[in-house]
């Protein structure tokens, strides 16, 4: 796990690998190449996992031809490693990026379908001068660009674009539209930043020098492709079977590490899951110690510490627990924002930062996560309309009435809220939006300025549009569309940027490709049964977890008492900081709505909504980045 720079045609400046130090304590690297389309620099910062010693040094130099920086993990580097050598192929080192080297001389771009892993990388070829650069299926890894007249740039982190001649910081404008509104980000190729843009989870990009021009970035090709969805027909008995034999694959090729390994732990089924199945991998290691890290608050409705317990009690777990404070949350915020590089819909990554936080004070330096399960297994509640809503497109009519019930039963949700979930599975996205104008109401809320509503209301968060095909479920494409497109590349962002804050490797063994292969290829099968959700999971960890947190029915997931905290101790702060907010952006807020929709939230006349936060969170982003009003 590393940060890494790679700039062509642009002048040289080392600043923009030292800016991202803290991904990288364990060591530096830079190399610069004269190529015949303008300088090559390559930068690198190391944080040390495998092969911790000097051979593990980038950019990394093979067969007098390549070159490579590298961030990530290939989990199965040894195995591969075997292969290669087999073949021929020299390999001097232990560590996994030789291995990602030797892989491309042997394959070259097909060498992708072979990595088990989480990377993002810039690799040259001196012979062929071209410049190939690739992100892992699920985008785990970050890996942003930025062009100009004189050159091109690829990065870890946005902010490293700053150390660079011509960058200006400012607001993509749509992106402001989908956060502010949404809460969504990264669910688009272009970021906050304008002209910052993303290569997308299962793409490569390959520039050849020749014919390359300042400039210009050729378009990104996709290595990767989910199958589709509800392609897969498994009884439950086999594909909890071969969930579980997969998962626990999973586990072990993300504990391969020369460091300490640990885990995160909410007390939730995904995290629960991981903790268990690490501790009947390392039974027989009379010397791996398991550590857990757990958020823990004591308000009521968001304290999962009963469930924690009870998992590290029976894995005789080291347990570690921190219950940060709201003075906490604001003392942290703007280095958080900073570390984020955009702004994020709740505080509820705080509880992750502080996870992280705590993990390093341990001395772990490998931590694994359960990002990516609630997407795959219909884990979140409302996706029970998309479930209800394939039972009556097939006319499963009995099935449908069935699932009603048991939803109700097992959950309380109403049936006013069922019916809304159902409609908004069938209808396409945004089919309200007529009827507001028509009535002379805006789909915007009234605290955006209405120039910059007019300007972006026109497709109402038309790219989180969920893709519908006649031949897959509303259930199965949505499990496809989060995990690919909305949710998990967000909560992905959030992880690698909470971790690497803190000089942590975060692997998440639920997006192994071959487990979301399994889980997206049954569809709407086997994940929500009798009101139940992630009913595969359930059934495949039965023998595994602790009774109470396989039946447990609440989601909920490392979150913070956000509510309790901004009606409380941080009530002026945040009035102070919506304040700021709307004089520094006058073009984006109306200042007089804004300032009443806090108090009135703040005072309970209208529902508490992470909407407020998302408008404090915009304000002090472009304060800290210097973004332009």
């Amino acid at each position: 796990m590393c940060g890494i720079w790679a700039s062509l045609g642009l002048s040289p400046d080392k600043r923009a690998i030292d800016i991202v130090a803290h991904r990288g304590p364990d060591g530096d690297g830079w190399e610069e190449i004269a190529t015949q389309a303008g300088p090559l620099a390559l930068g690198h910062r190391r944080l040390a996992i495998i092969a911790p010693d000097a051979s593990g040094l980038q950019p990394m130099n093979y067969d007098d031809r390549y070159v490579i920086v590298f961030n990530g993990e290939i989990y199965n580097y040894r195995e591969l490693r075997d292969e290669l050598t087999a073949l021929g192929r020299s390999i001097r080192t232990k560590t996994d990026t030789e291995v990602l080297l030797a892989a491309y001389a042997q394959w070259g771009e097909a060498c992708l379908s072979r990595f088990n892993g989480m990377f993002a990388f810039v690799l040259f070829d001196k012979q062929a001068q071209r410049l190939f650069i690739a992100r892992d299926r699920f985008g785990v890894k970050p890996l942003y660009y930025w062009a100009s007249p004189k050159g091109v740039a690829f990065a870890s982190e946005i902010k490293q674009f700053t150390a660079v001649e011509g960058f200006q910081a400012r607001r993509d404008e749509r992106g402001a539209w989908d956060f502010l509104v949404s809460g969504v980000f990264d669910h688009r190729r272009e970021t906050m930043f304008s002209g910052v843009q993303q290569l997308r989870g299962g793409e490569y990009l390959s520039i050849d020098l020749a014919t390359w021009r300042p400039g210009n970035v050729p378009a990104a090709r996709r290595w990767y492709e989910l199958p589709r969805p509800d392609s897969l027909a498994l009884t439950m008995e086999e594909a909890s079977a071969r969930f579980l034999d997969l998962m626990r694959d999973s586990v072990r090729l993300r504990l391969r590490a020369d460091v300490p390994v640990g885990t995160c732990l909410s007390g939730g089924l995904d995290s629960s899951t991981i903790v268990c199945l690490m501790s009947e991998l390392i039974a027989d290691d009379p010397n791996a110690r398991q550590h857990s890290f757990t958020c823990a608050f004591d308000t009521p409705g968001l304290d999962e510490w009963t469930y924690a317990k009870a998992v590290n009690e029976q894995c005789g777990t080291t347990s570690h627990v921190v219950s940060p404070s709201a003075e906490d949350l604001w003392s942290a915020v703007d280095d958080m924002i900073w570390h984020q590089d955009e702004p994020f819909g709740s505080t509820s990554i705080f509880a992750q930062w502080s996870v992280f936080a705590e993990a390093h004070k341990a001395g772990v330096t490998v931590m694994l996560d359960g990002q990516g399960a609630d997407e795959q297994l219909a884990g979140y509640h409302p996706m029970f309309g998309a479930a209800l809503a394939g039972h009556l497109k097939k006319l499963r009519l009995q099935r449908f009435v069935n699932e009603i019930k048991a939803i109700r039963r097992r959950h309380g949700t109403s049936m006013e809220r069922l019916t809304g979930l159902v409609l908004a599975s069938l209808l396409p996205r945004g089919w309200f939006t007529p009827i507001l104008r028509l009535t002379g109401r805006s789909p915007a809320p009234a605290w955006l300025n209405t120039g910059f509503a007019a300007a972006n209301e026109g497709d109402l968060l038309g790219s989180l549009r969920v893709p519908r095909t006649a031949d897959a479920s509303p259930l199965g494409a949505l499990c496809a569309h989060q995990l690919t497109t909305t949710s998990v590349p967000m909560l992905l962002h959030f992880e690698d940027r909470n971790s690497m804050a803190h000089a942590i490797e975060a692997r998440v063994p639920f997006l192994d490709y071959r487990l979301a292969e399994l889980t997206i290829g049954l569809g709407e099968a086997h994940k929500l049964v009798d009101g139940e959700t992630k009913a595969i999971l359930r059934r495949a960890m039965e023998p595994i977890l602790p009774a109470k947190v396989t039946n447990r029915q609440d989601k909920l997931g490392f979150p913070t008492p956000e509510e309790v905290w901004f009606k409380g101790p941080l009530r002026e702060r945040i009035l102070a900081a919506a304040d700021e907010t709307v004089e520094a952006y006058p073009s984006i807020f109306d200042a007089d709505q804004v300032r009443r929709y806090a108090r009135d939230m703040l005072d309970g006349r209208v529902p508490f909504s992470f909407a407020l936060w998302r408008i404090i969170c915009f304000g002090r982003w472009g304060r800290r980045f210097g973004v332009a009003a």
